[in-house]
């Protein structure tokens, strides 16, 4: 079977902007992958007491396990379904981990935002990195956890459909777009939307539009939270005019604008 996503499952992404797979890559995967990143951290992972810092941020690791889960034959074909066949490139680097650790402290970067996907004038400034209408540089925002995600362990928070607002926030603002801090600053423009948790067991990923609305929270639980959040980079820039044939991703961009 080519199709992984059904098709309430491809509208409920063009709607609401994410799908959750369940079992997407193995709990063992995620089990090597962890000991992996364990390595990494400057903590004892059997003794809490070193856990002094609400969030570690790691990244950018192309190991085995790493590259197998990006690449797991349901999400290729998920990919398929959502941007195009052909139109993705396959994801060799895990990109960013926030492990986020069972802290009392306020981490600090909970802020509810938008990823940025080009450059901007600083190429080293995150910050000052840019979001356009045609999602240039990003095809989907991903969330793989690598690790069991209660509602207590720090779950990604979502603003279902909030990614039709920031269509209509960024078509005024032509090709260049906003920054990372420009968009972070209009999205109390938006109207209210209701809020999701990114819970799932290890080996679960949700894909979900680039322009979907996001935050991080504080860690209430009991185990430290391992999640990745790669790009899925496109192959070229989306389009939003002519007659299609459209991808998911481009179909939600053009009902956000009424084209």
């Amino acid at each position: 079977m080519d199709n992984i996503l059904n098709p309430q499952q491809i509208q409920s992404f063009i709607a609401d902007g994410f799908v959750r797979i369940d079992n997407a890559f193995s709990a063992e995967l995620a089990s090597e992958a962890r000991t992996i990143l364990w390595k990494d951290l400057p903590v004892d992972p059997i003794d809490n007491t070193t856990w002094t810092r609400p969030t570690i941020w790691l990244g950018m690791y192309t190991q085995e396990p790493f590259v197998k889960a990006a690449n797991a034959p349901i999400l290729h074909k998920a990919f398929d379904q959502l941007v195009g066949k052909g139109k993705w490139n396959p994801c060799m680097s895990m990109g960013s981990f926030p492990v986020r650790f069972p802290s009392a402290v306020d981490p600090g970067d909970t802020g509810w935002h938008v990823d940025a996907s080009f450059p901007g004038a600083n190429p080293t400034d995150y910050f000052s990195a840019r979001i356009n209408v045609r999602s240039k540089g990003r095809a989907l925002l991903m969330l793989f956890l690598f690790s069991d995600v209660s509602e207590r362990d720090a779950p990604t928070r979502i603003l279902r459909g909030s990614h039709l607002d920031v269509a209509r926030l960024l078509k005024p603002e032509g090709e260049a777009g906003l920054s990372f801090m420009e968009l972070a600053a209009k999205l109390q423009e938006l109207p209210k939307r209701k809020e999701v948790l990114a819970t799932g067991k290890a080996g679960t990923v949700y894909l979900c539009h680039p322009f979907l609305v996001h935050a991080g929270q504080q860690h209430r639980g009991l185990q430290p939270k391992f999640m990745a959040q790669p790009p899925l980079l496109p192959k070229s820039d989306f389009s939003l005019e002519g007659v299609g044939p459209l991808s998911p991703v481009e179909e939600a961009i053009r009902i956000a604008l009424d084209y």
